[in-house]
């Protein structure tokens, strides 16, 4: 069991961070802010999948000002990614954010992020120090060979912006310390997670494209987690930010952080498998998706030949255990019946469906 924890609560919009409540999953859409119908359609996308919190970036006043009617259309809370000008985070909160990320590598007047900060206490959201590997003040940038000094530069970077805001009594906070490898994120979270209790927001940044990036992030991700680090998740694809969500629920799946469907277990095959099992288990997990809550956490094992099959499928809720053309079906550790090997995605469904409930 993860030994998570315990970190300050903070909420944004309706949505809680910290303080022991279940990990968040986030995301950011990628077309033009001031696009109000093109970001919306993206956003609804984004809800369908799962996605809890939305980040949208605001690059000028136009994209600032877009936030009000946005806001009218959707339902998950927007955080805007604020880079440069401070005068648009003051916009953005004028038009109803529900948290601002402010980057320390290019926001650092103090007079600035002090009336940021004042701005935000005043409208009661919070404020995510959003540090990148890349946009790190340029005289404390490190040798890039040197990935420990880099994390530490991550951290130390961090906690100067954390002193400006308590400074000024704003203690609503989320943090984050996102390189684009995973052995320098971990080791700035991990070091920053004993310094101080703020929620922190996990990522790998520009982890890269889908194969690479979900590699990156799942490693990255999943050690910090397994460390019972992190409150919120963003993984960062260079693809459909669907598929960002996507891969966030799986990871905090694969962890048994949260649920989201059933798991299904399947071999990979080798030799010895004599049916066509990718085909099998793809079309149950197509089928078990319009099934909704009723078979959330459930666990269902979808395996090739007598070596493992029998074992597995007893030991899930429900589970096949294929030979020759035929399975033997198993529930909740008890063989039921043999089937045809067109017939086992049907009658797997009808006992996943049927009482008593698992």
């Amino acid at each position: 069991m993860i030994n998570h924890k315990k970190t300050r609560q903070i909420k944004v919009g309706s949505v809680k961070i910290g303080g022991g409540v279940p990990i968040s999953i986030q995301s950011m859409t990628k077309v033009d802010t001031a696009n109000i119908k093109a970001v919306v359609a993206q956003i609804k996308e984004l809800e369908d999948a799962g996605c809890e919190i939305v980040r949208v970036a605001v690059k000028d006043l136009d994209d600032a000002r877009a936030i009000k009617e946005i806001k009218k259309k959707v339902r998950a809370p927007i955080v805007c990614d604020i880079h440069f000008n401070y005068r648009l985070a003051l916009e953005s909160i004028k038009s109803g954010a529900d948290k601002i990320r402010l980057n320390p590598g290019n926001m650092k007047k103090r007079r600035e992020i002090i009336e940021v900060v004042r701005s935000a206490k005043r409208a009661g959201i919070p404020i995510r120090i959003g540090l990148n590997s890349g946009s790190i003040f340029s005289r404390l940038r490190p040798a890039a060979k040197h990935k420990a000094s880099l994390s530490s530069t991550l951290v130390a970077s961090a906690l100067g912006y954390i002193k400006i805001f308590e400074e000024s009594d704003f203690r609503d906070i989320i943090i984050s310390l996102k390189a684009s490898d995973a052995v320098t994120t971990v080791a700035a979270y991990r070091e920053i997670s004993e310094l101080c209790d703020y929620p922190l927001h996990l990522g790998v940044t520009a982890a890269g494209p889908y194969d690479q990036g979900i590699v990156k992030s799942a490693i990255g991700i999943g050690a910090l987690l397994l460390d019972g680090i992190g409150d919120t998740v963003r993984v960062s694809l260079t693809a459909d930010p669907v598929e960002e969500v996507i891969a966030a629920k799986r990871i905090l799946s694969s962890l048994g952080l949260r649920r989201f469907g059933p798991e299904i277990i399947s071999c990979p095959t080798c030799g010895r498998c004599q049916v066509d099992l990718g085909a099998i288990v793809k079309q149950l997990e197509k089928r078990v998706q319009g099934l909704g809550s009723r078979v959330q956490g459930i666990r269902i094992a979808v395996m090739g030949c007598e070596v493992n099959g029998p074992g597995e499928a007893k030991e899930a809720d429900i589970g096949i255990a294929f030979g020759k053309n035929s399975g033997v079906v198993f529930k909740k550790g008890k063989m039921l019946k043999k089937v045809d090997v067109k017939n086992a995605v049907k009658e797997l469904l009808k006992q996943l469906c049927a009482g008593p409930k698992l």
